[in-house]
């Protein structure tokens, strides 16, 4: 029998898992989490073999939270179960320790079947996940964004004007349209919508909520 915890912010969804999950004579879900520092805790008291992490969560993240039950309990495997697929989300869980990374439109049979791999000490991973992960090893290293580059981009990610931005850092709206010039051609870019895409996709600004469409 392989005994599975839930971790996801959503109880509905955890229903739903649980479910789909149980329907197999392999599979017990030992118990539920809500956040990233109750699956910690319940996995210390429960042990169990395989646990499926939602990425996004109050209270701890699923990242850190995978980090810190594989550090007490190196025997489990996690499964990471989201919505997400960014290249920064895969890396980071990957590098926590995850031994896979699954979409939540995943079918049914995949899901019990990856539940099943991962116990097994398989790495399972969504199809278009593996494919991010083989391109971003295959691509050639991008160029790193100066500090100054940075910053204005991450302004542009806020929605500032190229003078918005000029006023923030004390530099000239010309400054702003060169530093802007410059980050296109080191992410292979030509507006500042994908610039702000790339940066994100790439792990170089932090994800956020907005993405402007404003010219250079």
């Amino acid at each position: 029998m392989i005994t599975v915890l839930l971790v996801d912010d959503h109880p509905v969804v955890r229903m739903g898992l649980r479910g789909m999950l149980e329907a197999d004579p392999r599979i017990t879900v030992a118990g539920e989490a809500g956040s990233g520092d109750e699956a910690v805790a319940r996995a210390r008291q429960l042990a169990p073999d395989v646990v499926l992490m939602d990425l996004r969560m109050p209270g701890g993240d699923g990242v850190s939270a995978t980090a810190r039950i594989l550090a007490e309990r190196p025997e489990s495997r996690v499964i990471v179960l989201t919505t997400y697929e960014n290249d920064q989300d895969i890396v980071r869980a990957v590098e926590a320790g995850a031994a896979g990374y699954l979409l939540k439109d995943t079918s049914v049979a995949d899901l019990v079947s990856a539940v099943a791999a991962a116990h097994r000490g398989e790495t399972v991973l969504s199809p278009s996940v593996a494919t991010r992960l083989v391109g971003r090893m295959r691509a050639p290293a991008a160029e790193t964004l100066s500090r100054r580059e940075t910053e204005v981009l991450a302004l542009v990610a806020r929605g500032l004007t190229n003078a918005e931005i000029g006023r923030r850092l004390f530099i000239s709206e010309a400054t702003v349209k060169t530093h802007l010039l410059r980050i296109f051609g080191k992410l292979g870019v030509s507006d500042r919508t994908a610039a702000v895409t790339t940066a994100l996709d790439r792990g170089l600004l932090p994800p956020l909520n907005r993405t402007p469409g404003h010219s250079p």
